[in-house]
């Protein structure tokens, strides 16, 4: 199915979650401003709370998450490519996903940073390659350890964002329009920017996060790619 035919379709459950609403200040930023500027709540609003939710209670809300994934496979291949990532900073945990697919026949992937041993420069080195996992267990596929913090697997069998059927992407925040907030390093907008400039429907965005991280609302810069459905532990919602 078509991003245009699934626009605007929700899962009343999830728009029942509690949101977080948007940031408006009582003044403009400047002076010659007439109406006020939408502000972004800072990051460590979001990850402060993941911080404090213990491995139980993460455990708890990805398993009510993952209920949710038969609605994303309804609009999947058969042996569909499935990017997902490693949960390793308090976010909703993914070792779930991976189950999924493998349970399913989907071919999970992993993002890499940059081009491993290929030189590239400027956006080139932020561009994600995503390589297959070949584990039962996220916390057994062997890694190492970006310099911004990111656990990677550093196999040569790489595929570009274009040829994945599906990418989970992580967040900070999301509003209800699809509005994504990352960690700040432009990955993935960089790694999803030119295929969503040219309207192709591969691969599909689909966040995955807690219910306390969604938003009504963010300031979308001209260069964030939207998500295109939206995974929490009270349900699905497609943009």
């Amino acid at each position: 199915m078509s991003k245009n035919a699934c626009h605007h379709q929700s899962d009343t459950s999830l728009d029942k979650i509690p949101m977080h609403s948007k940031t408006m200040p009582t003044e403009p930023k400047t002076f010659n401003s007439q109406e006020p500027t939408l502000s972004n709540p800072p990051r460590r609003h979001f990850t402060r709370q993941r911080r404090q939710l213990s491995d139980g209670e993460r455990r708890q809300l990805a398993q009510s998450a993952s209920l949710h994934l038969t609605k994303l496979q309804q609009r999947l291949p058969t042996h569909a490519r499935i990017g997902l990532y490693y949960d390793g900073f308090g976010e909703l945990p993914t070792q779930l996903i991976l189950d999924w697919c493998q349970r399913l026949g989907y071919l999970p992937y992993l993002p890499v940073v940059g081009s491993l041993s290929r030189t590239s420069n400027g956006n080139d080195n932020k561009r994600l390659r995503f390589v297959p996992v070949y584990h039962s267990k996220l916390v057994n596929v062997p890694t190492r350890t970006h310099q911004l913090g990111m656990k990677q697997n550093h196999s040569r069998a790489l595929l570009w964002a274009t040829e994945l059927d599906v990418i989970i992407c992580p967040l900070v925040a999301v509003d209800l329009n699809g509005n994504r907030m990352g960690m700040g390093g432009g990955f993935y907008d960089t790694t999803l920017g030119k295929s969503y400039r040219s309207g192709a429907k591969k691969p599909l965005k689909i966040g995955w996060c807690y219910d306390f991280q969604v938003v009504e609302q963010l300031e979308r810069q001209p260069w964030d790619v939207p998500l295109d459905g939206l995974i929490t532990p009270s349900g699905i919602r497609w943009f």
